[in-house]
């Protein structure tokens, strides 16, 4: 067969990544790119030559010759606009999160099941050099039965605003944001056992701090200083059906000396850190020992990240490869991040059958 023929809906500033990663690949030839913004969606189809531009993804969704999407667009649209594609026979990519709620992750998960077509969640961390070394280590036992973990990824300012700070669009702030992220990988690489607990909080205590001065940061296309519906910190212990704990914290703001992304992992027989860098902890005769791979990218590599997150799309419909962020995981995912919202909301701990 032919190059895979991609459309990408949403020309946001994720989707450079989603783009790059296709324009990349021997298999695919990105031939469409949608966004509410036409003007946007031209120039990134003249950047990756593009020949079809559309306003309305339905038209997209309607071209028989697109094999396959990746949506890049607000969260509070990716089940609809996923579950269209599915229905249109198209495979998928979709940011993360997989959605809002955990009942749009349920129809998700249903329209993948009746058009037999795949669905990657872009859990991209999963797929990073850095990732993948330590999944062997973890495979091979080298760390033993993993008990415990914690993740960080604190900003001491960096509310994006616009579409990442209006709860209706987003679902929520850095939880659902950068949380996700650190959750994740924590969970893959603790073998994604069952959760049985979760309790969490969630601050808005600083709202987007527009009044600092002297300290940039990322902000939305969209930006506006005087609008922020979000969470501006959370925090959460979840708990797993082998005895195993994961703790988390992330914030868009807060008053820390700096920002913080840490990811550690502790087994019975070795520990890990996969960032800031990663690093094994052993134990060899009597002794215990730190290790550090010599590796090219021993922290996480955002563009190589991308371009083995999209390949692992193109050879999984290709039949060479299976995708390692399955819609079932983002429906998991999708049940933690509800869960710690709910448990912030009651302040009551929540548990699953």
């Amino acid at each position: 067969m032919g190059k895979l023929k991609i459309g990408v809906i949403g020309a946001g500033s994720i989707s450079q990544y989603h783009l790059g990663g296709y324009a990349a690949h021997q298999d695919t030839e990105i031939y469409a790119v949608c966004d509410l913004n036409q003007e946007r969606a031209e120039q990134k189809a003249k950047e990756f030559g593009a020949s079809k531009v559309f306003t309305d993804y339905h038209e997209l969704l309607a071209l028989p010759e697109i094999d396959a999407v990746s949506i890049c667009t607000w969260n509070n649209s990716h089940a609809e606009i996923s579950i269209a594609a599915l229905e249109a026979g198209k495979h998928v990519l979709v940011e993360k999160p997989l959605c809002k709620t955990v009942d749009d992750a349920l129809r998700v998960e249903e329209a993948v099941r009746k058009s037999g077509k795949i669905l990657q969640v872009g859990f991209v961390r999963r797929y990073a050099e850095n990732t993948q070394i330590l999944k062997k280590f973890i495979d091979a036992s080298d760390l033993g039965e993993i008990y415990y973990a914690k993740a960080s990824c604190l900003r001491r300012l960096g509310n994006p605003g616009g579409w990442f700070a209006d709860v209706e669009r987003s679902g929520g702030g850095p939880l659902i944001d950068l949380g996700v992220h650190v959750i994740d990988i924590c969970w893959y690489l603790m073998g994604k056992p069952k959760v049985v607990s979760v309790t969490g909080n969630t601050y808005n205590r600083l709202g987007n701090r527009s009044n600092v001065e002297h300290l940039s940061f990322y902000q939305a296309a969209d930006y506006d200083s005087s609008k922020n519906s979000v969470e501006d910190m959370a925090n959460a212990l979840i708990r797993f059906e082998n005895g195993a704990s994961l703790m988390v914290d992330v914030s868009f703001t807060l008053h820390a000396k700096q920002d913080e992304l840490s990811v550690k992992l502790y087994g019975d027989k070795g520990g890990a850190e996969l960032e800031p860098e990663l690093s094994i902890v052993t134990e060899k005769h009597n002794t215990i020992l730190n290790f550090e791979p010599q590796i090219d990218n021993s922290t996480f590599n955002f563009i190589g990240a991308f371009n083995n997150e999209v390949a692992t799309f193109a050879e999984s419909i290709l039949g060479t490869k299976t995708t390692l962020s399955p819609v079932e995981d983002g429906v998991e995912m999708m049940k933690i991040l509800c869960a710690i919202y709910e448990s912030a909301e009651t302040g009551k701990e929540i548990t699953f059958k």
